[in-house]
Order: C-alpha cells, then structure tokens, then sequence
C-alpha cells in the first residue's frame, strides 16, 4: 500500500533584476552564480496559462521517497483527500490553495497592489492575492513600505503617482528580524532593499504595479510596465494603519509556539522547538513547514524515510500519515504554515 510521508520539493528559481544572492549565501539554494535570483518558489502549483503562458501545468517536483520525480499536482490528483485532507481546492481544475516562497531583495520591490475578490470575481485575468512576509534577515537601514499613510486618498495618491512622489504617501516601517507583515489584497506595498523575507501567498501571479522607482530593465532597455489604471482599482483607501495584530503566544519546556498572521485562506505560526524533543505531529490537515533554524529529523510510520530538514527547506506534511514525528536534532525554528477549514 502507498503511504503518504513527509515532502520536499524541488524549488523553482526565478530571475528578477531586483534580485541578489542572499538564497545562495545565507538559505544554501542552488542557484547559479551571476544570476539575479529574486524568488524561490518552494511549493507551488499553477494551472495551464498562468504562469509564462505555459501549455501544461507548473507544479513543485517531489524529490524525496518513493513518489520523487511527480509533481504536486500529480499527488493531489491522485491522493486527493489523503494529502489535502478537508482543505478545499483552488479553482475547477484543483490547484493546491497555497504558495511558498522566499524573497531576496537586493533593490527595492514596484509599489504594489494586488486584486481583491471583488474585482478578480469582474475580470477574468485577475485573481484575489492575500500574502505575508516575515521577515529572515536585513540589511541595515532596509524598510518595509505597507499601506497608505493617514488621510491619503484617492485624489493625492493619483497625483502622486503622475509626479512620482507615492513613495512618501507610504508607511515606511524599519525592518526587523522576526517581523511578519500580513497584506491582504487591496493593500499598497513594496519589500525594500536589503530584506530577505518567507512569503505565503494565496496562489495568484496578478500584481499591479503604481511605481517602479523609475528603474530601466537591463534586459529591455525599457522601464517596467505600470498598472496604475488596474491598481487604482484595487486600492483599499480605507486601510489607515500598518500595525499587525497583537500576536498570540503559547509556551512550554521545550516548545514555543507564536501566532504572526491570519488570514482567510491561511494561518502563519513561528515554532520554536529545543533540542533533543521530539513530539508527535498532532494534525490530521496538510502542513507546511519552512524551515529557518536548526535541524529536524522528521518520520511518518516505522518503516519510512527519516526526512531530515535544514534551514531554508520547506517541508510539506500531507493531512494523512503514519505516527508522524518530529526531532530536533539542533536547538529549532520554522514556520508552519496551516489551512482555515469553513465549519
């Protein structure tokens, strides 16, 4: 009988002019010297179309355990429940509802804007896009641009945008190490220079760009192309305050457990875990680890394959396994990355 077991995916490296080299130096990513890489796409899955005008699906490729060598799509297809559990699929051809990457912006990011429901549900190419970031590392000085500041409307942000001045109408907010920023569509954006992020997204590619600090692409010659029409749209005006919730915070012995985000499709939680624990895995749901500290050797069933994770891996943890377990071998710490289920 096949069994379900904990998963590692092939990550897809995507050049962008924003990007650096921190994947490589401090996530150990496999990147090729010379090469811009801005994204990591840990887990993901695309239906034809989206993504490059693909013909075919673009799905995460498993690389360990007896199913290495298909891809994501392929497993939700044919383990269906088993590994998505009670976690509704995306869209008529079941897309696997989550994203995962990780963010190196060595340049500032465009301000942004990504399509809320509303507006997704009256254009066919628009798709809603909730995300977060926490934040990994930074460089000095780098800042994170979330919402539009106090009593900015939709008047002074257009004009802001024709005199390329909107950067100021921004929350400017000093990055930290350990910071998550949630960013529910309809909010104004940009990562900023310097910072290394985890991202989790709903599994959209549609974003809107206002401002792109008049940069030229070097692959053009051309400056990016805006969106402002589009954002325009799609801008929550009514978002007046940058501030998170208060997290929440649950502790014990050897384990800590910090709530970052919420949102309607996901829900973000910094683990930590000391060394030498080892627990059972109490979900009957898919989970997503991201791994930013330490080592953990994880197990699903007597016979399986002990996965061992490393900082900057991302582990998916199918709803249906054996026994499942988790040890720390090094003193440890993720994200873990859960799904809301509708009642």
């Amino acid at each position: 009988m096949e069994m379900l077991y904990p998963m590692i995916f092939a990550p897809k490296f995507v050049e962008k002019m924003w990007g650096g080299r921190k994947l490589a130096t401090l996530l150990n990513k496999p990147i090729q010297p010379q090469i811009p890489v801005g994204e990591s796409w840990e887990l993901y899955d695309f239906p034809p179309g989206v993504v490059d005008s693909s013909a075919g699906w673009v799905s995460a490729t498993l690389t360990n355990g007896q199913h290495a060598g298909r891809t994501l799509h392929e497993l939700v297809t044919q383990f269906g429940r088993s590994l998505h559990g009670d976690v509704k699929l995306v869209g008529p051809h079941g897309q696997f509802p989550i994203l995962i990457k990780f963010l190196d912006a060595r340049e500032d990011l465009s301000v942004q804007v990504h399509p809320p429901q509303s507006y997704a549900d009256t254009h066919a190419d628009a798709h809603l896009k909730n995300e977060a970031w926490y934040v990994v590392q930074h460089d000095a000085g780098a800042r994170v641009l979330k919402g539009l500041r106090r009593g900015v409307t939709r008047e002074s942000f257009a004009d802001s945008i024709r005199t390329g001045t909107c950067e100021a109408l921004l929350q400017s907010i000093p990055a930290k190490v350990g910071d998550c920023y949630y960013l529910p569509s309809g909010t104004v954006h940009a990562l900023g220079a310097g910072c290394l992020v985890a991202e989790v997204q709903t599994p959209s590619d549609t974003t809107y760009r206002v401002y792109d600090f008049d940069r030229v692409d070097p692959s053009t010659g051309n400056k990016r192309a805006l969106h402002v029409e589009q954002a325009m749209d799609c801008i929550d005006f009514n978002v007046a305050s940058a501030v998170n919730p208060p997290r929440k915070h649950e502790a014990s012995y050897f384990t800590t457990v910090t709530q970052l985000a919420v949102a309607p499709q996901f829900v973000i939680e910094k683990v930590r875990m000391a060394e030498g624990v080892e627990q059972a895995i109490p979900y009957d749901q898919p989970v997503v680890w991201m791994m930013l500290e330490g080592t953990v050797d994880i197990s699903a069933g007597d016979n399986s394959e002990v996965v061992r994770a490393n900082a900057g891996m991302t582990v998916l943890l199918p709803a249906e396994m054996k026994s499942p377990t988790v040890k720390a071998t090094t003193p440890a710490t993720w994200l873990e990355v859960t799904f809301p289920i509708a009642g």
